[in-house]
């Protein structure tokens, strides 16, 4: 293992348990080492800090995987850092009713830059980085040994890798994958596809944001907006809302929530389907006074600041479209909103969202405020880990 030295006055974030350490923090980086070779952190006096893996010759220099001077890093330890976060999931969520859940959530598991979703009897991977690909075939085994799954995909098509200089892969890495997979989520059913579908196939991390939806909905409009394959939608018609109307610009995803609802056994009378630029529907409604009115909107978009450098240009984004909503909304309406941009804080979003209220010359009452799942555990000290927000909102 190499041992790599942490310049003194860097060495607070490692002991707080900060899973980055910067190349800046670092007295000296060997020439040669390949992005995955295991590292030991120590200060300038000997003493160990932590170890973890050689990330890069980039900003983020090595990525911390343990605090214990003795843990030996092989197959054992990425079966006891799966078994150990599968427990974690069993304890809190998984149950008859709950299937599927984020496994692996990157470095708030100890294992970063690994997300690992299991889908029923199927894992889904994305391997973020070169570093913790080194490491495949080990984790392979590890989740075979631990989750004994049918099959194991390879979701690595995400902007983060290229970053780095790693290309985007995807396909199948052990067992068999069905073009579609059914899970079960809180008792409602969903065809999720893990092989071309967005992320790795159905957004987890928005399954207690949809059970919070259900008491606001019955007897209610609700349009859900960026509505992927239905998840709101399916939750709405389950709560009794009166009528859902699904808009999304993908096809293959509003066909996907039209079989959602049919497997559900819902209602399919009350949808309504809608295959459009969301920017754009939000815009005819409010222009159109024949236009559908709706008691309750959802806004789930993709993340609008995808890097540090486009953060204005995406704070605007979700300005327009909370400003379209508010427009559109009746007094004691709701709107429940989102944002999955890592570089927008909460703090951020609600001052976006207080000036599209004010530029709707709409009151809001903001009721509840989610971040992240339970399955999708967080550091601590990782701030830059956050990512996801979601306001209940209601007009005054």
């Amino acid at each position: 293992m190499i041992t790599l030295k942490v310049k003194r006055e860097r060495t607070g974030p490692v002991i707080g348990r900060h899973p980055w350490v910067f190349s800046g923090a670092l007295i000296k980086v060997p020439e040669g080492l390949e992005s995955g070779t295991p590292v030991r952190l120590e200060d300038e006096a000997g003493n160990f800090l932590a170890q973890g893996y050689f990330n890069s010759y980039s900003q983020i220099a090595v990525r911390i995987w343990s605090w214990d001077a003795n843990e030996e890093v092989n197959e054992d330890f990425f079966v006891r850092r799966i078994k150990n976060a599968d427990e974690l999931r069993k304890n809190y969520l998984a149950d008859k009713k709950n299937d599927s859940y984020r496994l692996i959530n990157s470095e708030n598991d100890f294992l970063p830059g690994l997300i690992a979703d299991k889908y029923g009897d199927y894992v889904c991977l994305q391997f973020h980085n070169r570093g913790i690909e080194l490491w495949k075939e080990n984790i392979i085994a590890a989740l075979r040994k631990v989750l004994k799954p049918k099959g194991i995909y390879e979701r690595s098509d995400v902007r983060t890798r290229g970053i780095e200089g790693a290309p985007q892969q995807a396909g199948l890495l052990w067992g068999e994958v069905p073009e579609k997979i059914k899970i079960t989520e809180n008792g409602y059913k969903f065809w999720v596809d893990i092989i071309a579908g967005q992320k790795t196939g159905f957004f987890l991390d928005q399954r207690d944001k949809r059970a919070a939806l259900e008491k606001y909905v019955k007897g209610k409009n609700v349009l859900n907006c960026f509505s992927y394959t239905g998840g709101f939608s399916v939750y709405a018609l389950g709560a009794g809302a009166k009528k859902v109307v699904s808009v999304d610009a993908s096809a293959s995803a509003i066909k996907l929530a039209e079989e959602n609802i049919k497997m559900n056994k819902l209602d399919l009378k009350k949808c309504g389907f809608v295959c459009e630029d969301v920017k754009n529907y939000l815009f005819k409604l409010n222009q159109d006074a024949n236009a559908d009115k709706f008691d309750v909107i959802i806004l789930d978009p993709p993340a609008f600041v995808k890097d540090r450098h486009k953060i204005k240009e995406g704070l605007m984004g979700y300005k327009k479209i909370n400003e379209m909503a508010f427009r559109a909304l009746p007094a004691g309406g709701i709107l429940v909103t989102c944002s999955c941009s890592a570089h927008v804080s909460m703090l951020d979003f609600r001052h976006v969202l207080s000036e599209a209220a004010g530029r709707a010359r709409r009151t809001v009452q903001i009721l509840e405020t989610y971040t992240h799942g339970i399955d999708h555990p967080e550091l601590v000290a990782f701030t830059e880990g956050e990512y996801l927000k979601c306001v209940f909102a209601r007009i005054a």
